[in-house]
């Protein structure tokens, strides 16, 4: 009896996230609404064309985002943002980008700084990590 009345909770939790899956809950259209907005919204601030963050994958990759985010027109000027380990291939894709793609391209400001970053799990102290910014902009 017991295994019976647990069964069935799960069973009617499976049915609800294959309901919200498919669209189908018990929430009103405004709430739904909402939610999607804010779905929007989030996508809509992750992707900025002037704004590059370079992480793990080779420098190649972030070489194709810069030339075709520069070779849609509506941009003259990018941003490449890394940190930690990422700052080599960072110098590398605006290096690659600016001497063999796009030969008027050229690197315009350049920051750099420190960030704290909270303490992974079993430490107890906090830790700093390098960040860079390069702009790049055509002539």
């Amino acid at each position: 009896m017991t295994e019976e009345t647990t069964r069935k909770p799960e069973t009617k939790k499976a049915e609800s996230t294959s309901k919200q899956a498919s669209g189908i809950s018990g929430k009103s259209s405004t709430e739904t609404a909402a939610n999607e907005t804010k779905i929007v919204t989030k996508k809509h601030l992750e992707k900025k064309p002037d704004v590059i963050f370079i992480g793990n994958k080779p420098p190649m990759s972030y070489v194709m985002a810069v030339i075709t985010a520069l070779s849609s027109g509506a941009i003259n000027e990018i941003t490449l943002k890394a940190r930690g380990r990422a700052i080599t291939t960072a110098v590398d894709v605006a290096e690659i980008t600016s001497n063999r793609f796009i030969k008027d391209l050229r690197v315009t400001a350049v920051g750099i700084g420190t960030e704290e970053m909270p303490a992974r799990e079993g430490d107890n102290r906090s830790r700093n990590v390098s960040i860079i910014e390069i702009k790049l902009a055509k002539k």
